[in-house]
């Protein structure tokens, strides 16, 4: 099955029109960024057609994409929360916001998603925040300094639909939309079909499967 339709091949040539003759593989990124956006994980599938429009090997795409951890290969929630847990976050009590964390989302040790589906729960190594620590990132966007009592109030947030505001900036709405921005694309990505924006993700995660988005044909 097509992960990208004709509208979103268009999409996929304005990214690669950005680069010079010549430099189109420089594309890799936001185009895996644009196939997470759909997908919400990047699928072999998505690494494929990425290959063929960029006329490079699916190994090419794939060492790329399972490179970064922002790009995620295994399905995801809704929301992505990142806890730092190097050596200044560690210092700093980083250790107890991510048992908090397991806590409020009532995980366990090992569960990289939560049972409903809202949140993929991740230690990070570093998110260059080190004056701000202890960092914790929701959808790629910093809260500096947080601590366990405010973890827990983040996750509350979350769980009631909302978007937390973050340290600085602005908050993507979840982890689908936050792919889109990095894909350098206006508006938000296409709604999942049947079900409020990010709903059925979450759901589809948590069941180890996909929900295909409106718009993407079959």
């Amino acid at each position: 099955m097509a992960v990208l339709d004709e509208a979103l091949r268009d999409l996929a040539a304005s990214i690669v029109a950005r680069y010079p003759e010549g430099r189109a593989r420089s594309a890799i990124l936001p185009l895996l960024y644009l196939v997470q956006a759909v997908e919400g994980r990047v699928t072999r599938e998505g690494m494929r057609e990425v290959a063929g429009i960029l006329g490079l090997t699916t190994a090419e795409v794939e060492a790329v994409a399972s490179f970064y951890t922002m790009l995620r290969l295994r399905p995801t929630g809704r929301h992505v929360v990142s806890v730092c847990t190097n050596l200044a976050c560690a210092l700093r009590g980083a250790a107890e916001v991510y048992e908090a964390a397991h806590r409020a989302f009532g995980m366990r040790r090992g569960q990289e998603v939560s049972d409903d589906g809202l949140v993929t729960l991740h230690e990070e190594e570093c998110l260059g925040a080190c004056d701000a620590a202890p960092v914790v990132q929701i959808d790629f966007a910093n809260h500096d300094r947080v601590t366990p009592e405010r973890m827990a109030e983040l996750a509350e947030a979350l769980r009631r639909g909302e978007v937390p505001p973050p340290s600085r900036g602005t908050a993507p709405r979840d982890f689908r939309h936050a792919s889109w921005i990095l894909a350098g694309l206006p508006g938000e990505p296409p709604p999942r079909a049947g079900a409020p924006a990010g709903a059925e993700d979450g759901r589809a995660a948590a069941a180890g499967g996909q929900v295909r988005p409106e718009g993407v044909a079959p």
